[in-house]
């Protein structure tokens, strides 16, 4: 089958507005900027920003269903430039898209959606990377070139309706499984606030303390691509997930490293892991536990690890300590309430964390075990729904 350049099906891109910052929602216009894209190709609005625009941009350069919003600069070293989400919102609302991003809008012969599953697919398997500068930290998509030279299949418009469908369909499985680990996780916290009460008030009056008077902080392992000889599984970002434990470490992927890395930097039973810095700030300051048993694994220097030296913590305990809503907003705001990008060692170090009797930690742990086996079959669901997915993206796209 023919492929064509998606510059030949959709009309000329159109560069976003940032405008000044409105007094109030009422008084602004909803802009969608790159925090507001999901991995998945969707748009997330829970932090829209409202901007001052005028009418005649809005006029001009409001979004339509259909289109598609590409990411034009922004990225880090982990995540290239190039993200696109599908912008499929109808209601009474003039949405328009940041001076970050650009709009593209397939034309009236092709489906939208086949459009964008096409870039998305492109951008999954790197295909943004070739097309991207870097300035003062910034990258900055070549956006006409890519769009000249990414090119795609296209098939008659009914076929286009009917992978987008069959892809859809796959969508919603993966949907369904991230929706009833919410709930899990959702139940575990109700747990954890009945039984220990909020963390930040400590309304129960738990003895408070540091996490280093019971433990030990070190970051990750730094490396080179270039090294080999040496093969070891490491624990990065990507292994995370929405994931609090590790206790099958198959999937973590091998490294080779020129030599072994120094016992201090395996990991053990009990360790707890966290995310020090990410291009996707959601992924920042997440942590779980880890079970690497007789097998030595290590971790990326974008890690942090814990490990418990005192019989007065239980790291099932700490870890869901840290997904509370509350506490995580407590660790990730800075004096002026801001949002920071990163954590370290002395961050960690200085929050102030419950302490509830280890018998009541133990016992929490206990409740924890009875639902993750169901935690676990949920957890295979989601992956196999994932690689349904991404087996038919690959047979429509190649």
């Amino acid at each position: 089958m023919k492929k064509v350049s998606i510059s030949k099906i959709v009309e000329k891109p159109v560069s976003g507005e940032w405008g000044n910052e409105a007094e109030s929602e009422t008084d602004g216009t909803p802009v969608i900027r790159n925090t507001n894209f999901s991995d998945d190709g969707r748009i997330d609005l829970h932090d829209v920003a409202f901007r001052e625009i005028p009418d005649r941009k809005i006029e001009k350069k409001r979004l339509k269903p259909g289109d598609i919003i590409i990411e034009k600069s922004g990225g880090s070293k982990n995540q290239p430039v190039g993200r696109v989400v599908y912008f499929d919102i109808d209601d009474d609302k003039n949405y328009l898209f940041s001076n970050f991003t650009s709009a593209i809008r397939p034309k009236k012969d092709v489906e939208p959606k086949y459009v964008h599953y096409g870039l998305l697919h492109s951008y999954m398997r790197g295909g943004s990377e070739l097309f991207q500068n870097k300035t003062t930290g910034i990258r900055n998509l070549q956006l006409k070139r890519y769009l000249d030279k990414v090119k795609i299949p296209l098939p008659s418009l009914s076929e286009q309706k009917a992978i987008v469908a069959k892809l859809d369909r796959a969508q919603r499985l993966i949907d369904i499984d991230k929706e009833m680990l919410s709930k899990y996780d959702n139940l575990i916290q109700s747990v954890f606030l009945e039984m220990f009460g909020d963390p930040i008030t400590n309304s129960k009056g738990w003895k408070v303390g540091s996490i280093t008077d019971y433990g030990s902080l070190k970051n990750g392992l730094n490396y080179s691509s270039n090294e080999s000889g040496t093969k070891i599984r490491s624990l990065g970002v990507g292994d995370f997930g929405v994931l609090s434990k590790i206790d099958d470490i198959r999937a973590i992927s091998r490294i080779e490293l020129d030599e072994a890395p120094p016992e201090n930097y395996l990991l053990k039973d009990n360790d707890l892991v966290f995310v020090r810095s990410n291009g996707n700030k959601e992924l920042v300051g997440r942590c779980l536990v880890i079970y690497p048993g007789n097998e030595d694994v290590t971790f990326s220097g974008f890690c942090i690890r814990y490990r418990p030296k005192s019989s007065s913590i239980n790291s099932t305990y700490l870890s869901h300590l840290f997904r509370v809503k509350s506490f995580r907003n407590y660790m990730l705001k800075d004096g002026r309430g801001a949002n920071i990008q990163n954590i370290n060692q002395k961050l960690l170090s200085q929050l102030d964390i419950p302490l509830p009797d280890i018998s009541k930690q133990n016992q929490f742990a206990k409740n924890v075990e009875k639902l993750e086996g169901q935690i676990l079959k949920t957890q295979t669901s989601r992956k196999k729904s994932e690689e349904l997915f991404s087996s038919l993206v690959q047979g429509a796209f190649g």
